[in-house]
Protein backbone atom coordinates (compact mmCIF):
# COMPACT_ATOMS: atom_id res chain seq x y z
CA UNK A 1 0.00 0.00 0.00
CA UNK A 2 0.98 3.68 -0.47
CA UNK A 3 1.70 5.99 2.86
CA UNK A 4 2.01 9.27 3.11
CA UNK A 5 4.90 11.52 4.64
CA UNK A 6 4.61 14.79 4.48
CA UNK A 7 2.68 15.46 1.24
CA UNK A 8 4.46 12.38 -0.74
CA UNK A 9 3.24 9.05 -1.39
CA UNK A 10 5.74 6.21 -0.64
CA UNK A 11 5.38 2.55 -0.69
CA UNK A 12 4.56 1.36 2.89
CA UNK A 13 4.83 -2.83 4.00
CA UNK A 14 1.01 -2.61 5.45
CA UNK A 15 2.34 -5.31 8.04
CA UNK A 16 5.88 -4.66 8.69
CA UNK A 17 6.29 -0.95 8.74
CA UNK A 18 9.61 0.13 10.12
CA UNK A 19 11.22 3.25 10.77
CA UNK A 20 14.78 3.23 9.94
CA UNK A 21 17.45 5.41 8.75
CA UNK A 22 17.26 4.57 5.12
CA UNK A 23 15.70 6.83 2.25
CA UNK A 24 12.30 5.62 1.68
CA UNK A 25 11.74 5.44 6.04
CA UNK A 26 8.18 6.67 6.90
CA UNK A 27 6.55 8.67 9.89
CA UNK A 28 4.48 6.13 11.29
CA UNK A 29 3.70 4.66 14.60
CA UNK A 30 3.60 0.82 13.28
CA UNK A 31 6.50 -1.13 14.32
CA UNK A 32 7.90 -4.78 12.95
CA UNK A 33 7.18 -6.84 16.70
CA UNK A 34 10.50 -8.96 16.05
CA UNK A 35 13.42 -6.94 17.48
CA UNK A 36 12.40 -3.35 16.76
CA UNK A 37 15.12 -1.33 15.67
CA UNK A 38 14.23 1.72 17.40
CA UNK A 39 11.32 2.62 19.53
CA UNK A 40 11.03 6.38 19.71
CA UNK A 41 7.45 6.14 21.78
CA UNK A 42 8.84 4.95 24.99
CA UNK A 43 8.86 7.65 27.66
CA UNK A 44 11.83 9.32 28.55
CA UNK A 45 14.19 6.95 31.09
CA UNK A 46 13.14 3.84 29.91
CA UNK A 47 15.89 2.20 27.86
CA UNK A 48 14.68 1.10 24.77
CA UNK A 49 15.67 -2.08 23.23
CA UNK A 50 19.06 -1.86 21.48
CA UNK A 51 18.90 -5.16 19.55
CA UNK A 52 18.75 -5.11 15.42
CA UNK A 53 18.57 -7.62 12.87
CA UNK A 54 22.77 -6.79 12.01
CA UNK A 55 23.71 -9.26 14.61
CA UNK A 56 22.43 -6.40 17.36
CA UNK A 57 24.73 -3.37 16.38
CA UNK A 58 22.17 -0.16 16.69
CA UNK A 59 21.97 1.80 13.94
CA UNK A 60 23.64 5.12 13.78
CA UNK A 61 22.81 7.61 16.60
CA UNK A 62 21.67 10.46 13.48
CA UNK A 63 19.24 7.64 12.30
CA UNK A 64 17.68 7.34 15.46
CA UNK A 65 17.31 10.73 16.32
CA UNK A 66 15.46 11.14 12.49
CA UNK A 67 13.58 8.14 13.32
CA UNK A 68 12.45 10.07 16.80
CA UNK A 69 11.97 13.42 14.99
CA UNK A 70 9.47 11.88 12.79
CA UNK A 71 7.85 9.92 15.31
CA UNK A 72 6.38 12.99 17.04
CA UNK A 73 6.34 15.64 14.79
CA UNK A 74 5.39 17.37 11.19
CA UNK A 75 7.74 19.11 8.96
CA UNK A 76 6.88 22.31 7.21
CA UNK A 77 8.84 24.98 5.13
CA UNK A 78 7.52 28.61 5.78
CA UNK A 79 6.90 30.62 2.33
CA UNK A 80 10.52 32.78 3.31
CA UNK A 81 12.36 29.10 3.16
CA UNK A 82 12.87 28.58 6.74
CA UNK A 83 11.96 25.06 7.64
CA UNK A 84 10.16 24.45 11.23
CA UNK A 85 8.83 21.15 13.15
CA UNK A 86 5.37 20.77 14.69
CA UNK A 87 4.07 18.77 17.28
CA UNK A 88 1.72 15.86 16.07
CA UNK A 89 0.17 15.79 19.57
CA UNK A 90 0.64 19.28 20.98
CA UNK A 91 0.36 23.14 20.62
CA UNK A 92 0.66 24.66 16.69
CA UNK A 93 3.65 25.94 17.52
CA UNK A 94 6.60 26.09 14.95
CA UNK A 95 9.53 24.80 15.99
CA UNK A 96 13.20 26.19 14.15
CA UNK A 97 15.35 23.33 13.70
CA UNK A 98 18.69 24.83 14.27
CA UNK A 99 17.82 27.75 16.80
CA UNK A 100 18.24 28.03 20.37
CA UNK A 101 14.78 26.37 21.74
CA UNK A 102 14.29 24.61 18.49
CA UNK A 103 14.07 21.17 17.75
CA UNK A 104 17.69 20.24 17.21
CA UNK A 105 17.77 21.18 21.62
CA UNK A 106 14.80 19.17 22.28
CA UNK A 107 15.75 15.82 20.09
CA UNK A 108 19.28 15.98 22.16
CA UNK A 109 17.67 16.03 25.48
CA UNK A 110 15.35 13.08 24.52
CA UNK A 111 17.97 10.83 22.74
CA UNK A 112 19.92 10.94 26.06
CA UNK A 113 16.53 9.93 27.63
CA UNK A 114 15.96 7.03 25.08
CA UNK A 115 19.42 5.73 25.31
CA UNK A 116 20.73 6.00 28.89
CA UNK A 117 24.76 6.72 28.52
CA UNK A 118 25.10 8.20 25.28
CA UNK A 119 25.11 11.44 24.11
CA UNK A 120 24.47 12.60 20.51
CA UNK A 121 27.32 14.26 18.95
CA UNK A 122 27.00 17.90 17.34
CA UNK A 123 27.68 15.67 13.65
CA UNK A 124 24.87 13.30 14.32
CA UNK A 125 22.34 16.25 15.42
CA UNK A 126 24.10 18.24 12.38
CA UNK A 127 23.48 15.21 9.81
CA UNK A 128 19.83 14.85 11.31
CA UNK A 129 18.90 18.78 10.81
CA UNK A 130 19.94 18.72 7.56
CA UNK A 131 17.57 15.23 6.40
CA UNK A 132 14.97 17.15 8.64
CA UNK A 133 14.90 20.20 5.93
CA UNK A 134 14.88 18.05 3.45
CA UNK A 135 11.74 16.25 4.44
CA UNK A 136 10.74 19.95 5.15
CA UNK A 137 10.72 20.12 1.25
CA UNK A 138 8.36 17.98 0.39
CA UNK A 139 5.20 19.88 1.11
CA UNK A 140 4.02 23.39 -0.87
CA UNK A 141 5.37 26.26 2.02
CA UNK A 142 2.48 26.67 4.67
CA UNK A 143 2.20 30.37 6.36
CA UNK A 144 4.26 30.54 9.34
CA UNK A 145 2.83 34.15 12.01
CA UNK A 146 4.24 35.87 14.70
CA UNK A 147 1.82 36.59 17.30
CA UNK A 148 -0.61 37.19 14.70
CA UNK A 149 -2.49 35.77 12.01
CA UNK A 150 -5.78 34.93 9.88
CA UNK A 151 -7.35 31.51 9.20
CA UNK A 152 -8.48 30.62 5.92
CA UNK A 153 -12.48 31.66 6.76
CA UNK A 154 -11.36 35.24 7.17
CA UNK A 155 -11.22 35.23 11.48
CA UNK A 156 -7.99 36.77 13.36
CA UNK A 157 -6.22 35.08 15.57
CA UNK A 158 -3.70 35.94 18.42
CA UNK A 159 -1.23 33.71 19.71
CA UNK A 160 -1.26 33.98 23.88
CA UNK A 161 2.52 32.85 24.25
CA UNK A 162 1.89 30.53 26.70
CA UNK A 163 3.50 27.07 26.90
CA UNK A 164 -0.31 25.22 26.19
CA UNK A 165 -0.30 26.91 22.60
CA UNK A 166 -3.66 28.75 23.72
CA UNK A 167 -4.84 31.65 21.45
CA UNK A 168 -7.75 33.75 21.01
CA UNK A 169 -10.17 33.69 17.77
CA UNK A 170 -11.77 36.86 16.95
CA UNK A 171 -14.22 37.26 14.20
CA UNK A 172 -17.59 39.27 13.32
CA UNK A 173 -19.89 37.37 15.79
CA UNK A 174 -16.93 38.04 18.98
CA UNK A 175 -14.18 36.57 20.48
CA UNK A 176 -13.17 33.22 22.25
CA UNK A 177 -9.73 31.28 23.80
CA UNK A 178 -9.50 28.25 22.26
CA UNK A 179 -7.03 25.65 23.57
CA UNK A 180 -5.33 25.32 20.01
CA UNK A 181 -4.41 27.60 17.49
CA UNK A 182 -5.74 27.20 13.96
CA UNK A 183 -3.16 28.81 12.24
CA UNK A 184 0.97 28.05 12.82
CA UNK A 185 2.63 30.13 14.97
CA UNK A 186 6.26 31.00 15.65
CA UNK A 187 7.73 31.93 18.78
CA UNK A 188 10.88 33.93 19.16
CA UNK A 189 12.81 35.09 22.42
CA UNK A 190 11.52 38.87 22.25
CA UNK A 191 8.01 37.38 23.09
CA UNK A 192 6.67 37.41 26.43
CA UNK A 193 3.16 35.70 27.71
CA UNK A 194 0.23 37.91 27.12
CA UNK A 195 -2.87 36.99 29.87
CA UNK A 196 -5.97 35.55 28.86
CA UNK A 197 -9.01 38.36 28.59
CA UNK A 198 -11.82 38.62 30.39
CA UNK A 199 -15.08 39.68 29.68
CA UNK A 200 -15.27 43.38 31.62
CA UNK A 201 -17.92 46.13 30.76
CA UNK A 202 -15.23 48.32 32.20
CA UNK A 203 -11.70 47.92 30.36
CA UNK A 204 -11.64 50.74 28.50
CA UNK A 205 -12.02 53.25 31.34
CA UNK A 206 -9.60 51.48 33.20
CA UNK A 207 -6.78 51.67 30.51
CA UNK A 208 -7.55 55.54 29.98
CA UNK A 209 -7.43 56.06 34.27
CA UNK A 210 -3.68 54.69 33.76
CA UNK A 211 -2.96 57.31 30.59
CA UNK A 212 -2.12 61.34 31.15
CA UNK A 213 -4.10 61.70 27.46
CA UNK A 214 -7.66 63.80 26.68
CA UNK A 215 -10.84 62.03 25.37
CA UNK A 216 -9.96 62.07 21.67
CA UNK A 217 -6.43 61.14 22.30
CA UNK A 218 -7.44 57.86 24.10
CA UNK A 219 -10.44 57.34 21.11
CA UNK A 220 -7.81 57.42 18.69
CA UNK A 221 -5.45 54.95 20.77
CA UNK A 222 -7.87 52.49 21.14
CA UNK A 223 -8.56 52.61 17.18
CA UNK A 224 -4.74 51.95 17.08
CA UNK A 225 -4.72 49.08 19.75
CA UNK A 226 -7.84 47.53 17.46
CA UNK A 227 -6.10 47.62 14.29
CA UNK A 228 -2.81 46.74 15.67
CA UNK A 229 -4.27 43.05 15.44
CA UNK A 230 -5.42 42.87 11.62
CA UNK A 231 -2.56 41.98 10.08
CA UNK A 232 -2.47 42.54 6.26
CA UNK A 233 -3.27 46.27 6.30
CA UNK A 234 -0.28 48.82 7.25
CA UNK A 235 -0.74 50.48 10.71
CA UNK A 236 0.68 54.36 10.96
CA UNK A 237 3.50 54.24 13.70
CA UNK A 238 2.35 55.67 16.96
CA UNK A 239 4.33 58.18 18.07
CA UNK A 240 4.10 59.54 21.53
CA UNK A 241 5.09 63.40 22.00
CA UNK A 242 5.28 65.53 24.71
CA UNK A 243 7.87 66.92 27.23
CA UNK A 244 9.77 65.79 30.00
CA UNK A 245 7.72 64.20 32.41
CA UNK A 246 4.67 63.29 30.73
CA UNK A 247 5.38 59.60 30.72
CA UNK A 248 5.85 58.98 27.40
CA UNK A 249 8.09 56.02 27.59
CA UNK A 250 5.78 54.08 30.32
CA UNK A 251 2.53 54.61 27.92
CA UNK A 252 4.98 53.18 24.86
CA UNK A 253 5.61 50.37 26.88
CA UNK A 254 2.14 49.89 27.94
CA UNK A 255 0.74 50.26 24.64
CA UNK A 256 3.16 47.38 23.07
CA UNK A 257 2.59 44.83 25.70
CA UNK A 258 -1.02 45.49 25.27
CA UNK A 259 -0.48 44.29 21.41
CA UNK A 260 2.35 42.34 22.10
CA UNK A 261 4.01 41.62 25.04
CA UNK A 262 7.80 41.58 25.57
CA UNK A 263 10.29 41.43 28.16
CA UNK A 264 11.86 44.61 25.82
CA UNK A 265 8.69 46.22 24.49
CA UNK A 266 11.54 49.47 24.28
CA UNK A 267 14.69 49.68 22.18
CA UNK A 268 16.63 52.15 21.32
CA UNK A 269 17.61 52.70 17.70
CA UNK A 270 19.01 50.43 15.79
CA UNK A 271 22.56 51.08 14.63
CA UNK A 272 22.01 49.60 11.03
CA UNK A 273 19.20 48.07 8.76
CA UNK A 274 20.73 44.82 9.77
CA UNK A 275 20.66 45.18 13.25
CA UNK A 276 16.32 46.38 13.04
CA UNK A 277 15.64 43.59 10.55
CA UNK A 278 16.81 41.20 13.14
CA UNK A 279 14.54 42.99 15.79
CA UNK A 280 11.71 43.35 13.65
CA UNK A 281 11.66 40.17 13.15
CA UNK A 282 11.70 38.58 15.66
CA UNK A 283 8.27 41.13 17.42
CA UNK A 284 5.05 41.75 16.39
CA UNK A 285 4.94 45.20 17.60
CA UNK A 286 7.94 47.23 19.24
CA UNK A 287 8.75 50.91 20.12
CA UNK A 288 11.67 52.86 19.52
CA UNK A 289 12.01 55.13 23.01
CA UNK A 290 13.52 58.91 23.24
CA UNK A 291 13.76 59.47 19.14
CA UNK A 292 15.56 63.03 19.08
CA UNK A 293 16.65 62.35 15.31
CA UNK A 294 16.11 60.18 12.72
CA UNK A 295 18.99 59.32 10.16
CA UNK A 296 17.23 59.28 6.49
CA UNK A 297 17.96 55.33 6.31
CA UNK A 298 16.34 54.68 9.59
CA UNK A 299 13.74 56.80 8.21
CA UNK A 300 13.38 55.03 5.17
CA UNK A 301 13.44 51.74 6.78
CA UNK A 302 10.33 52.39 9.06
CA UNK A 303 8.08 53.76 6.26
CA UNK A 304 9.01 49.91 4.63
CA UNK A 305 7.94 48.19 7.93
CA UNK A 306 4.51 49.85 7.99
CA UNK A 307 4.03 48.98 4.33
CA UNK A 308 5.75 46.14 4.41
CA UNK A 309 9.45 44.86 4.11
CA UNK A 310 11.79 42.40 2.97
CA UNK A 311 15.27 42.12 3.39
CA UNK A 312 17.54 39.84 1.75
CA UNK A 313 20.54 38.54 3.24
CA UNK A 314 23.38 35.38 2.61
CA UNK A 315 22.52 32.20 4.86
CA UNK A 316 25.22 31.48 7.19
CA UNK A 317 27.72 29.53 6.34
CA UNK A 318 26.96 29.84 2.11
CA UNK A 319 28.42 31.51 -0.32
CA UNK A 320 25.49 31.68 -2.32
CA UNK A 321 22.40 30.65 -0.87
CA UNK A 322 20.41 33.34 0.61
CA UNK A 323 17.46 34.00 3.32
CA UNK A 324 14.90 36.62 2.96
CA UNK A 325 13.30 38.66 6.30
CA UNK A 326 9.69 39.45 5.45
CA UNK A 327 7.86 41.48 8.07
CA UNK A 328 5.04 44.06 8.36
CA UNK A 329 5.25 45.43 11.56
CA UNK A 330 3.22 47.43 14.16
CA UNK A 331 5.66 50.58 15.55
CA UNK A 332 5.70 53.36 18.18
CA UNK A 333 8.28 55.35 18.67
CA UNK A 334 8.24 58.62 21.53
CA UNK A 335 9.88 61.49 21.01
CA UNK A 336 9.76 65.07 22.07
CA UNK A 337 9.60 66.97 18.59
CA UNK A 338 7.82 65.75 15.88
CA UNK A 339 10.05 67.46 13.73
CA UNK A 340 12.60 64.98 13.93
CA UNK A 341 9.93 63.06 11.85
CA UNK A 342 10.85 63.17 8.08
CA UNK A 343 8.58 64.03 5.12
CA UNK A 344 7.44 60.42 4.02
CA UNK A 345 7.32 58.96 7.77
CA UNK A 346 5.65 61.71 8.74
CA UNK A 347 3.00 60.91 6.77
CA UNK A 348 3.12 57.36 8.35
CA UNK A 349 2.08 58.25 12.01
CA UNK A 350 -0.95 58.56 14.62
CA UNK A 351 0.74 61.30 16.78
CA UNK A 352 -0.16 61.64 20.22
CA UNK A 353 0.04 64.53 23.16
CA UNK A 354 0.67 63.03 25.95
CA UNK A 355 -0.41 65.52 28.73
CA UNK A 356 2.29 66.78 32.08
CA UNK A 357 1.25 65.18 34.76
CA UNK A 358 1.97 67.22 38.03
CA UNK A 359 3.00 66.03 41.02
CA UNK A 360 -0.30 65.50 42.65
CA UNK A 361 -1.40 62.56 40.34
CA UNK A 362 2.31 61.11 39.55
CA UNK A 363 2.59 57.31 40.56
CA UNK A 364 5.79 54.89 40.66
CA UNK A 365 6.68 52.88 38.74
CA UNK A 366 6.21 49.92 40.64
CA UNK A 367 2.39 50.94 41.49
CA UNK A 368 1.73 51.28 37.88
CA UNK A 369 3.10 48.08 37.07
CA UNK A 370 0.84 46.33 39.46
CA UNK A 371 -2.27 48.33 38.49
CA UNK A 372 -1.28 47.54 34.86
CA UNK A 373 -1.25 43.38 35.27
CA UNK A 374 -4.26 43.96 37.47
CA UNK A 375 -6.71 45.49 34.74
CA UNK A 376 -4.70 43.97 31.40
CA UNK A 377 -7.38 40.80 30.78
CA UNK A 378 -10.30 43.28 31.10
CA UNK A 379 -8.01 45.84 28.86
CA UNK A 380 -7.75 42.95 26.34
CA UNK A 381 -11.16 42.08 26.15
CA UNK A 382 -13.03 45.13 25.68
CA UNK A 383 -10.18 45.80 22.96
CA UNK A 384 -11.43 42.32 21.40
CA UNK A 385 -14.96 43.63 21.47
CA UNK A 386 -14.24 46.66 19.46
CA UNK A 387 -12.48 44.25 17.34
CA UNK A 388 -15.50 41.76 16.72
CA UNK A 389 -17.50 44.97 15.87
CA UNK A 390 -14.73 46.40 13.64
CA UNK A 391 -14.72 43.12 11.87
CA UNK A 392 -18.74 43.40 11.40
CA UNK A 393 -18.96 46.98 10.11
CA UNK A 394 -15.70 46.65 8.01
CA UNK A 395 -16.54 45.12 4.82
CA UNK A 396 -19.46 47.98 4.19
CA UNK A 397 -17.31 50.67 5.00
CA UNK A 398 -16.65 53.16 2.53
CA UNK A 399 -14.50 56.82 2.97
CA UNK A 400 -15.18 59.36 0.05
CA UNK A 401 -11.75 60.33 -0.16
CA UNK A 402 -8.93 57.93 0.91
CA UNK A 403 -5.98 59.50 2.51
CA UNK A 404 -2.24 58.34 2.81
CA UNK A 405 -3.11 55.54 5.37
CA UNK A 406 -6.25 54.10 3.51
CA UNK A 407 -6.92 50.81 5.48
CA UNK A 408 -6.36 52.58 8.82
CA UNK A 409 -8.72 55.19 7.68
CA UNK A 410 -11.07 52.38 7.02
CA UNK A 411 -10.55 50.65 10.42
CA UNK A 412 -11.29 54.06 12.37
CA UNK A 413 -14.66 54.67 9.99
CA UNK A 414 -15.64 51.58 11.95
CA UNK A 415 -14.46 52.43 14.77
CA UNK A 416 -16.66 55.36 15.05
CA UNK A 417 -19.50 53.83 13.60
CA UNK A 418 -19.64 51.13 16.08
CA UNK A 419 -18.31 53.31 19.30
CA UNK A 420 -20.30 56.52 18.13
CA UNK A 421 -16.54 58.40 18.51
CA UNK A 422 -14.97 60.78 16.30
CA UNK A 423 -11.22 59.36 15.52
CA UNK A 424 -11.67 59.58 11.72
CA UNK A 425 -11.75 63.48 11.41
CA UNK A 426 -9.45 63.81 14.63
CA UNK A 427 -6.83 61.65 12.77
CA UNK A 428 -7.05 63.37 9.37
CA UNK A 429 -6.63 66.85 11.55
CA UNK A 430 -3.85 65.61 13.57
CA UNK A 431 -1.85 64.47 10.78
CA UNK A 432 -1.97 67.94 8.63
CA UNK A 433 -0.21 69.26 12.04
CA UNK A 434 2.24 66.67 12.08
CA UNK A 435 3.06 67.70 8.14
CA UNK A 436 3.85 70.80 9.29
CA UNK A 437 5.76 70.03 12.61
CA UNK A 438 8.03 68.03 10.05
CA UNK A 439 8.05 70.70 7.58
CA UNK A 440 9.65 72.93 10.39
CA UNK A 441 12.14 70.78 11.06
CA UNK A 442 13.61 70.77 7.55
CA UNK A 443 15.38 73.99 6.39
CA UNK A 444 15.31 72.85 3.12
CA UNK A 445 11.69 72.60 2.97
CA UNK A 446 11.27 75.67 4.69
CA UNK A 447 14.05 77.84 2.19
CA UNK A 448 11.47 76.55 -0.66
CA UNK A 449 8.17 77.29 0.72
CA UNK A 450 10.00 81.09 1.56
CA UNK A 451 11.03 81.13 -2.23
CA UNK A 452 7.50 80.53 -3.62
CA UNK A 453 5.54 82.95 -0.66
CA UNK A 454 7.84 85.87 -2.30
CA UNK A 455 7.73 84.49 -6.03
CA UNK A 456 4.16 82.88 -6.29
CA UNK A 457 5.19 80.42 -8.77
CA UNK A 458 8.91 79.45 -9.55
CA UNK A 459 10.30 77.16 -12.35
CA UNK A 460 13.97 76.24 -13.19
CA UNK A 461 16.49 73.35 -12.83
CA UNK A 462 17.36 71.46 -10.01
CA UNK A 463 20.45 73.88 -10.37
CA UNK A 464 19.05 76.89 -10.63
CA UNK A 465 16.44 76.24 -7.67
CA UNK A 466 20.31 75.71 -5.91
CA UNK A 467 21.28 78.94 -6.53
CA UNK A 468 18.13 80.65 -6.18
CA UNK A 469 17.78 79.28 -2.55
CA UNK A 470 19.91 81.34 0.11
CA UNK A 471 21.90 78.40 1.99
CA UNK A 472 22.13 78.77 5.96
CA UNK A 473 25.23 79.89 8.00
CA UNK A 474 25.09 76.04 8.66
CA UNK A 475 24.67 73.63 6.61
CA UNK A 476 22.57 71.06 7.62
CA UNK A 477 23.64 67.33 6.51
CA UNK A 478 20.63 66.75 4.64
CA UNK A 479 21.08 70.01 2.21
CA UNK A 480 21.87 69.16 -1.14
CA UNK A 481 25.32 69.33 -2.42
CA UNK A 482 24.58 69.13 -6.10
CA UNK A 483 21.52 69.11 -8.75
CA UNK A 484 21.08 65.47 -8.75
CA UNK A 485 20.69 65.48 -4.71
CA UNK A 486 18.32 68.74 -5.10
CA UNK A 487 16.13 67.68 -7.94
CA UNK A 488 15.42 64.10 -5.75
CA UNK A 489 14.99 66.30 -2.47
CA UNK A 490 12.35 68.26 -3.75
CA UNK A 491 10.36 64.83 -5.17
CA UNK A 492 10.27 63.58 -1.81
CA UNK A 493 9.15 67.02 0.23
CA UNK A 494 6.54 66.84 -2.13
CA UNK A 495 3.91 65.19 0.03
CA UNK A 496 4.73 67.59 3.18
CA UNK A 497 4.67 70.75 0.16
CA UNK A 498 1.51 69.89 -1.07
CA UNK A 499 -0.05 69.83 2.55
CA UNK A 500 0.60 73.53 2.81
CA UNK A 501 -0.68 74.73 -0.49
CA UNK A 502 2.75 74.18 -2.29
CA UNK A 503 2.01 72.08 -5.95
CA UNK A 504 5.52 70.39 -7.01
CA UNK A 505 5.36 69.04 -10.87
CA UNK A 506 8.75 67.82 -12.57
CA UNK A 507 7.10 67.07 -15.47
CA UNK A 508 8.35 69.60 -17.81
CA UNK A 509 11.70 69.98 -19.90
CA UNK A 510 13.48 73.02 -20.80
CA UNK A 511 13.38 73.20 -24.87
CA UNK A 512 16.77 73.75 -25.57
CA UNK A 513 19.01 71.05 -26.76
CA UNK A 514 19.86 69.72 -23.01
CA UNK A 515 16.33 69.39 -22.81
CA UNK A 516 16.57 69.69 -18.44
CA UNK A 517 14.00 68.70 -16.20
CA UNK A 518 12.17 71.72 -14.88
CA UNK A 519 10.71 72.09 -11.43
CA UNK A 520 7.39 74.08 -11.39
CA UNK A 521 6.40 74.83 -8.29
CA UNK A 522 3.28 76.76 -7.50
CA UNK A 523 1.20 78.08 -4.82
CA UNK A 524 -2.29 76.44 -4.76
CA UNK A 525 -5.57 78.86 -4.39
CA UNK A 526 -6.39 79.77 -0.64
CA UNK A 527 -9.75 77.94 -1.31
CA UNK A 528 -8.30 74.54 -2.44
CA UNK A 529 -5.34 74.85 0.62
CA UNK A 530 -8.35 74.74 3.39
CA UNK A 531 -11.02 73.30 1.49
CA UNK A 532 -13.33 71.79 4.22
CA UNK A 533 -13.00 67.94 4.91
CA UNK A 534 -16.13 66.03 4.11
CA UNK A 535 -18.71 65.54 7.06
CA UNK A 536 -17.92 62.71 8.70
CA UNK A 537 -21.06 61.46 8.15
CA UNK A 538 -20.98 60.71 4.66
CA UNK A 539 -17.86 58.33 4.93
CA UNK A 540 -19.84 55.32 5.34
CA UNK A 541 -23.49 54.03 5.25
CA UNK A 542 -26.06 53.95 7.77
CA UNK A 543 -25.63 51.06 9.98
CA UNK A 544 -27.35 51.08 13.94
CA UNK A 545 -24.62 51.72 16.57
CA UNK A 546 -23.95 48.24 18.44
CA UNK A 547 -23.83 49.47 21.71
CA UNK A 548 -20.69 49.01 24.11
CA UNK A 549 -18.59 47.60 21.25
CA UNK A 550 -20.10 44.09 22.07
CA UNK A 551 -22.83 42.94 19.94
CA UNK A 552 -22.21 43.22 16.36
CA UNK A 553 -25.04 44.23 13.83
CA UNK A 554 -26.98 41.50 12.06
CA UNK A 555 -24.58 40.59 8.68
CA UNK A 556 -27.26 40.22 5.77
Amino acid sequence: MNGRVNGSTRPVNAMNTTVNESADSVNTRTHRKSRPTVDPTRSAGRRPDHSADDGGKKPPAAARIVAMAREHYRFVMSPDGRPYAVAIEGPNIALPLRNKGGLRQRLARQFADAYPGEVASQSALADAMTVLEGIAEDDDPEPVHLRVGRDPAGAIVIDLGSADGRAVVVTATGWNVVDRAPVLFRRSGAMAPMPAPVLDGDGLAKLHALLNMDQPSFHQLVAWLVAAWIPDIPHPALVCKGEQGTGKSKAAQMFINLIDPSPAAKRSQPRDEKAWSRQAFSSWALCLDNVSTIPPWLSDTLCKAVTGDGVVDRALYTDDDVVVLTFKRVLAMTTIDAGALAGDLAERVLLLDLQLIDSGHRRSEEELDATFEAVRPAVLGALFDVLACVLAVLPGVRLESMPRMADFARVLAAVDQTQGWNTLSDYLATSENVASDALEGDLFAMAIAHLVEQAGTWQGTAGQLLEALPAPPVRPKNWPVDPTRAGGRVKRLAPLLRSIGIMVDDTQRSRDRTRHKLLTLTRAPDDDASAPAPEQASLWPEVAPTGHGRTPPEQH
